[in-house]
């Protein structure tokens, strides 16, 4: 069974269409990269995982797979890229800039209990 059946095997049995695969495996794949490489979402490392992985995946798709017209092959290549990128960009972008939409915005620090205070 090679990539292609097993991609094949997976859009059948979860009932999902491909598009919608791309964008979950690029959620996906960018929190298990940052898992294993132990590093934030915020970090570039887990973001450029997916992409090379999306890069791999679309180069076996284009030589596996020779459509009639090479252009439009092309094109649902781009689109299939759009879609397994587009969450783990805002990801990226979020945790970097804007990271208390994510994690809210830190507590205040309490003061310290002064020595006048019998509580």
């Amino acid at each position: 069974m090679d990539w292609h059946h097993i991609k094949d095997w997976l859009e059948h049995s979860i009932d999902l269409n491909p598009d919608a695969l791309h964008v979950y495996a690029g959620l996906f794949l960018q929190i298990g990269a940052a898992i294993v490489l132990r590093k934030s979402l915020k970090s570039p490392w887990p973001w450029l995982v997916v992409a090379a992985v999306e890069f791999a995946n679309e180069v076996y798709d284009y030589t596996y797979e020779v459509w009639p017209n090479r252009d439009i092959q092309f094109a649902e290549g781009l689109r299939d890229m759009w879609n397994t990128m587009v969450l783990p960009t805002i990801l990226l972008v979020l945790a970097r800039y804007a990271p208390r939409l994510i994690v809210g915005a830190p507590k205040a620090p309490e003061p310290p209990p002064s020595a006048a205070d019998p509580g």
